[in-house]
Parts: structure tokens; C-alpha cells; sequence
């Protein structure tokens, strides 16, 4: 189902937040298909392979509008997350483990 695990944080977080009332399910359905309409509409492949790139994209807009964030904390938090991603070994990112001396 998630081929990276941010796929599933995304997901997991859209879930959280409709379900704390911050939208409602339908609401998230919409913003969704509008991403993916979008991304059509502009020529992008439609085999699954963006999906949760549009899922994000999606939540990302969702949460800007209706005020849980604004685009310069998400672009900061992006970048930290972006930040730590390329600071941390292969072998974590990929759930292997290094050793037992606190590296993964």
C-alpha cells in the first residue's frame, strides 16, 4: 500500500485531522480529487506511481485553508524533515540496522 514511509504519515495525518474535526472526510475528498484533476490536467502520469505526492499536496492546501498552518511553517517544516532525511544513513531510511551503539 506505502511504498515510502511518509506515504503513510501523510495518509495517517489526513486521517487524524478529519477525525480531531479540523474537515470533514468530504471535504478531504474533494480536496483530493481537485489535486488529482489538477495533476491531469497539466499532463502528469496516471499510474499511481504520484499519488501520495498528491495526497500531500492535497493536505497541504486543506490545512492552509482552513487555517491550521500557513505556507511559510510548512516550508519550514519541510525543509527540517528535508534536512533530516539527508543527514541520516542509508541503512536507516531504509529500516536496516546499523548497530547496536545508537546509530538506527
Amino acid at each position: 500500500m506505502f511504498a515510502e514511509p511518509w506515504e503513510a504519515q501523510a495518509f495517517a495525518l489526513a486521517v487524524k485531522l478529519s477525525e480531531q474535526g479540523h474537515f470533514t472526510w468530504k471535504e478531504w475528498a474533494s480536496a483530493l480529487a481537485n489535486e488529482l484533476k489538477a495533476a491531469a490536467d497539466r499532463g502528469g502520469p496516471d499510474d499511481g506511481s504520484h499519488y501520495y505526492h498528491h495526497w500531500l499536496a492535497a493536505l497541504e492546501r486543506l490545512v492552509t485553508a482552513k487555517g491550521l498552518t500557513d505556507r511559510a511553517e510548512l516550508e519550514t517544516r519541510k525543509e527540517a524533515w528535508a534536512d533530516a532525511y539527508r543527514h541520516t544513513p542509508q541503512a536507516c531510511r531504509t529500516g536496516r540496522r546499523i548497530s547496536h551503539r545508537g546509530q538506527c
